[in-house]
Formats: structure tokens, sequence, C-alpha cells
């Protein structure tokens, strides 16, 4: 079964350390997903998605800025941060970790998201289908060419460079995500995004 994001019920974040103690948290408000479920078994499921870099909020407009520019993600050249599955591994019964490549500014790498499956599907008050996962994993950000940062008088750096990663993810059955949208079928990920099902 193929599933998609519903982004009203959803949340793709990260947090970072600013000046080597305070912790800086911030989201994405625009992604899409698809991905292919084997509820029975796990390991053979897949996963593709993008989010929109512009879509960034640190609730700082003036970071946010600074975090589009070319000194970060470079939106106007690098308007998408991709990933896809290459490896999915079944620890427990819920818990899983998958493998995939991720692609940000540019600079492909593989990271590892450990994640656990909400179970279900289970059926909404309006009949639709839904499970979801939650996941986490760590990246740095040099390995994606992000390397502006500032010395400190007392030692360390203005900005860290490990993000650490959290997803939050409520999916929908992608036929009845169809139906409740009046959208056609579509593989793309970036056709197949947001449910405009009341809560």
């Amino acid at each position: 079964m193929t599933w998609v994001i519903d982004q009203r019920h959803s949340y793709v974040g990260f947090t970072i350390k600013h000046m080597m103690f305070a912790t800086v948290r911030g989201t994405f408000q625009e992604y899409y997903g698809l991905i292919d479920l084997n509820q029975t078994d796990l390991a053979s499921s897949s996963f593709i998605g993008e989010i929109n870099v512009a879509s960034i909020d640190t609730r700082v407009a003036k970071r946010d800025e600074h975090l589009r520019s070319e000194a970060f993600f470079n939106v106007e050249r690098f308007p998408l941060i991709l990933y896809k599955s290459t490896k999915i591994e079944t620890q427990t019964e819920n818990r899983f970790r998958v493998y995939g490549n991720l692609t940000i500014h540019g600079i492909t790498r593989e990271i590892v998201v450990d994640g656990t499956y909400a179970g279900g599907p289970y059926k909404d008050p309006d009949g639709i289908l839904r499970t979801g996962f939650s996941g986490s994993a760590t990246l740095s950000r040099k390995d994606f060419g992000m390397l502006w940062n500032v010395a400190l008088e007392s030692g360390g750096v203005l900005v860290d460079d490990r993000v650490d990663l959290q997803l939050d993810i409520e999916l929908m059955w992608q036929e009845d995500h169809l139906v409740s949208t009046g959208e056609e079928a579509t593989t793309s990920a970036s056709k197949t995004a947001v449910s405009t099902v009341p809560m």
C-alpha cells in the first residue's frame, strides 16, 4: 500500500547548538513524501521525500533569511532537500532503522534514521485509513558543505556542526488522500502532499 504524508498532523524539525550551549529549534513547514509500506514486513518498505527549504522556520525572521542565504542552504540554487531510502532493518515489532541517501545543498550523503512505527492502519471518523511513525537522526552540516561559522573569544564556535533531526509523521493511504482532495493519481511526491481533510 502506498501512503502519503498528512502535513496537517506531522512535524519535521531540527535542533542545533548556538554558542556551544543554547539549543535553537526549527521546523520545515512544507514537505512531501510517498511511502510504499508493507505492514507485515517493514524491511521491504521504501520511502521517498522532499522538503521545501524556503519553508524553514526558527521563529526569528532575520535568522531564517540567513539560513536561506548562500552562507547556509543557498535556497535559490538548491531549493529542495531530497531523501530516498535504500534499506530498512526491522529491530523489533515496531522499531526500525532506515538507511537512505539525503541530498542537501547539492551534496548527497547516507544517513540513518531510527524510528518507531505506529502500527495499524487506523480508521479516522471519516473512514480514512491512517498510520504513522516517529524517527530521529543526526548529521554533520559540514558533510553537506555548510561551513559558515564564527570563532568565539571564549573558545568554540557560534554554530555547532551537529544537527539533530526529529520526524513525527502521520500518513494517509494514497487512495483515501486522492478521494479527499480530488487529486489525480501520481507517483510524484510533490503532487501528493497535503491532506485537506478537516481535523
